[in-house]
Parts: C-alpha cells; structure tokens; sequence
C-alpha cells in the first residue's frame, strides 16, 4: 500500500525527534499564548508620543520616525531611520513595557495549570534518554522556554547562575549536578536578549527572575528590530549566547522549528550552511509559513524536510516531494500539541 502524507508527516516527525532536535522556536510560538507580535508594537510605537524632556531635535525626529513607520514594517523603519542613542533607549523601554506584562500573564496561568506548554512534555519526551542537555535557540524575549521546564522539574540555562540576582556565568555551559549526577539541562539561548535581563548604571548585565516590573535605575536588555541588532550582539551578553546557539546550530542531527518565519539571517546563518551541506533532517509547524520561509524550502538549499501550517481543511504540508504543498485533512499537526501526538504516545 503507498504511503499517504500522513505517512510520510509521521515518519518525518519521528525522525527528526528520535535525533533531539535542536528546537527553534520563534514568534509565532508565543503567539499562541498571547505575546503580541511586531505588527502590535509597531501600532504602540505609533500612538506614543516623544518622551517628556526629549530634546527639540529628538522629538522632532521622532515625527519624523513615525511617519516613515506609518509606511513600511517596524524592523525596515528601524533599519532605514537612524535614532539617536537616547531615542533608541526609548524604543527599547517602550518594547518592554507594553510586550513583558503578557508575559507575566502567561506565568499566572502556569501558577493555575502545570500542564499549559505542550513544550514541557516535549522536553520530558527528550530527556527519556541518555541525553542530559538539549538546546533551544530563539529570538523571542519571553521566558515561556523557561516556564516549560520549570514545569517539567528541568533545570534551564540562559548563560547566567541561578538565585534571585544572577550573574553572568564565566564558563559556557557551565554543569549542574543533582548529588553526582549531571541534572538534565535545557540550554536556552536568546540571542535578542530576555524580559529578565537588566544592565547597570556601571554596565553590568544581570538575570533578575521574577521581578515583573523594570527595577529603578535598570535598563532592560533587548535588541530590538533594525540596524542596532546587528551592533549590540557584537557586545556581552549577546556575542557569548550567539557563540552558544551557533555551536549547537552547527552541530543539530536535526531541527525542530516551532512558530521560526526564516526572517532572521543574524540568527540562522549556521543553520543554512548545514542544511546545504548535509541532508539534516529540519521540521517546521507553524500557523503561516512566512514568505521567507516558503523560499528557503523551495530554494533547494534544504535536503530534507517538512512545514506543516494551518489550512482550510486541517493542516497543509510541504517536503521535497510536495514544494507546492499537500494537504492533509482534518489534522492540527501545525500546532505543538496534535504535532506531537504523532511522536509521543
């Protein structure tokens, strides 16, 4: 009997699990959990006004700055219009304060449901294994990666100690026992930089969990879209995570990606390099294969893989055999949780 893209959907998925995967996980991720996207702070940098005490010249390019938003994507205006640094400052707080209360708000349902991220059985799933670590690499600024392993009793790095004032740690990856035995560690870099994370008036970055507020005198320490993301990773925290995420974008048997739209070249460069390469096995769901992505695929540059996005009819799956796409009725299997009822029973 010939296989049925179902079929093939089920294998592909289990191949690339079966090798734990490094899993990307990207905006559409934390969509799913209220996190407002680009397009949300693009319309909250519109409706703000300069702020009080900004010079004449800086409000006045601010004007000018929202006018040309009002135009094209935050990330092109950001790109195409040079802030100066105390306006930058501004986009950098404004992004933080209308994006980390969302967060806090996922961590309240958490409190109430152990179970919310399919993300956690994921990770447990992983763990059943001789593995002790396993990597994720996102741009996202939210700590739903964190929150899943919490969940799960599973110990997490993000290239700081643990306590309530976490600094930075001096070696890479950095082993954490339970008695003698190395604890199963999800290593999670964020390569944008986290709503957890603040720098001093002296410059010293630190990890403070919890806080759900700015603390007094702390700037956060995001990057946000545009022409400053390409200078500040080059500077600390940022250049020892995105060393982190390469290596082990570099050295994946596989690729899991959950919500990722191919957007970022910054991030995904090694992980291009390989997929041309080697035949590495590279799973994408998502709710809406970006443009970007739909290009990659068909581009030929990756050997082996499989998107799955939403449909009118369940779910609609490209691979090398299908680059236009085949649908497959009456299945979720773009979202986390039906994807890995086909893995994990």
């Amino acid at each position: 009997m010939a296989k049925t893209s179902l079929d093939f959907a089920q294998e592909m998925a289990q191949e690339c699990i079966s090798r734990a995967p490094v899993i990307i996980l990207g905006s559409g991720a934390s969509a799913v959990y209220g996190i407002p996207g680009m397009p949300a702070l693009r319309a909250q940098l519109l409706a703000k006004p300069a702020p009080p005490g900004a010079t004449d010249i800086d409000t006045s390019a601010w004007g000018k700055f929202k006018d040309h938003l009002k135009t094209v994507d935050l990330e092109t205006a950001l790109t195409e219009f040079r802030l100066s640094e105390a306006m930058t400052r501004y986009v950098v707080i404004t992004t933080w304060e209308f994006l980390s209360p969302s967060d806090a708000l996922v961590f309240d349902r958490l409190l109430e449901d152990r179970t919310l991220f399919p993300l956690t059985r994921l990770y447990k799933h992983l763990f059943a294994s001789i593995h002790t670590s396993i990597d994720v690499v996102t741009p996202n600024y939210d700590l739903l990666a964190e929150y899943a392993a919490d969940a799960g009793e599973i110990c997490h790095y993000t290239g700081f100690g643990y306590g309530h004032l976490r600094l930075r740690t001096k070696d890479t990856l950095p082993k954490i026992f339970l008695g003698k035995t190395a604890a199963r560690t999800v290593n999670i870099w964020k390569v944008h930089g986290s709503f957890d994370w603040f720098r001093d008036k002296v410059g010293v970055v630190m990890a403070l969990p919890g806080t759900g507020r700015r603390p007094a005198n702390l700037e956060p320490v995001i990057v946000t879209p545009g022409v400053e993301k390409y200078r500040l990773t080059h500077n600390e925290p940022f250049l020892s995570i995105k060393q982190g995420a390469d290596l082990a974008l570099q050295s994946a048997r596989a690729y899991f990606c959950v919500g990722y739209g191919f957007n970022d070249p910054h991030m995904q460069t090694k992980l291009v390099e390989r997929c041309r390469a080697e035949p590495v096995p590279l799973v994408l769901i998502t709710k809406e294969i970006t443009p970007t992505a739909k290009a990659f695929l068909k581009s030929g540059q990756c050997k082996h893989y499989m998107a799955l996005e939403e449909s009118g009819t369940g779910c609609r799956m490209y691979s090398i055999a299908s680059p236009d796409g085949v649908d497959i009725p009456g299945q979720s299997l773009w979202s986390l949780d039906k994807f890995l009822t086909m893995v994990i029973t």
